[in-house]
């Protein structure tokens, strides 16, 4: 594209240009530049931020978005377009006079739907007002109508999300996040770490994730793992006695030693409450490096 941009396309652009007396709004063209290795320096340029996400031009966690809240305004965001929250009980009134019927607000946010501005090819979404702009969502993805997936989140292979992604977090190829299941961004007390899935892992309905999860692993329905719950290593198919018939007590971990690993049951131990961790299939659990507890 020529320095100067695509004078077409500009051109195309500049007759988009128009004034909404109903909304008290001016709708105009902004060129941006932007090294996306730096934090957003305008509101243009987080907005332009958001696009690349949902456009699927960058993945979650790739781009700085450091400060980008701080960028952006609270709007009313409504089916006529966004709206000036100052007075706006007086644009609603407009708005009916203007169409002939009353304009549904869908949100009083920073962050609009995404589905107002992009429509990712070959995704489902249930309930358009539960994904923000700044989500990416891979083909083949499904969010369900309880599911909702922030900014800087989703999926980067197929997927179906019928619980909450937080900002930062992704979710691999095959991957299911259950109704009621929640995830965290960070990791606590680790340092720019992430929390996500790997492929083919499976979140129970209401169970809760502060760790990065590798390929394959399930956290049973209802368990709630971060980095600092106590984990009750189990060999592959649960606890099994020794040579003298005793049962061995298992070694108790937190769980970020288990951060990244492949091939985890999470479950709860309904006798004792206590979370356990065994291997699937009979493979072994590989720790990341740090002190047992």
């Amino acid at each position: 594209m020529p320095e100067g941009g695509d004078p077409d396309l500009l051109a195309k652009l500049a007759g988009l240009e128009t004034r909404d007396e109903a909304r008290r709004v001016h709708t105009s063209v902004v060129r941006v530049v932007s090294d996306l290795r730096d934090q957003p320096t305008s509101t243009a340029d987080a907005y332009l931020r958001l696009h690349l996400l949902s456009h699927r031009l960058a993945e979650p966690n790739t781009i700085n978005l450091d400060g980008i809240r701080s960028r952006l305004p609270v709007v009313a965001w409504t089916s006529a377009g966004p709206c000036a929250v100052e007075n706006f009980e007086e644009t609603r009134f407009r708005l009916r006079a203007h169409y002939g019927h009353p304009a549904t607000l869908t949100g009083v946010d920073k962050f609009p739907p995404m589905v107002n501005y992009v429509v990712p090819e070959g995704v489902r979404i249930a309930s358009g007002a539960r994904v923000r702009l700044g989500a990416h969502l891979a083909p083949g993805t499904i969010v369900m109508h309880a599911g909702f997936v922030n900014y800087n989140a989703g999926s980067i292979g197929r997927a179906t999300i019928e619980g909450r992604l937080s900002q930062g977090v992704v979710v691999g190829e095959g991957s299911h996040v259950g109704g009621g299941a929640s995830t965290m961004g960070r990791v606590v007390g680790v340092s720019n770490a992430r929390v996500c899935l790997g492929k083919r892992c499976i979140l129970g309905s209401n169970s809760g994730l502060g760790i990065p999860l590798g390929d394959d692993c399930v956290v049973e329905a209802g368990v709630f793992v971060t980095a600092n719950t106590r984990v009750s290593l189990l060999p592959g198919g649960g606890v099994v006695p020794d040579s003298h018939g005793s049962f061995i007590n298992p070694k108790l971990v937190p769980a970020s030693r288990l951060a990244g690993a492949s091939n985890v049951l999470f479950r709860r131990n309904s006798l004792t409450g206590s979370i356990e961790a065994l291997g699937r299939g009979n493979s072994t659990i590989i720790l990341s490096s740090g002190e047992g507890a």
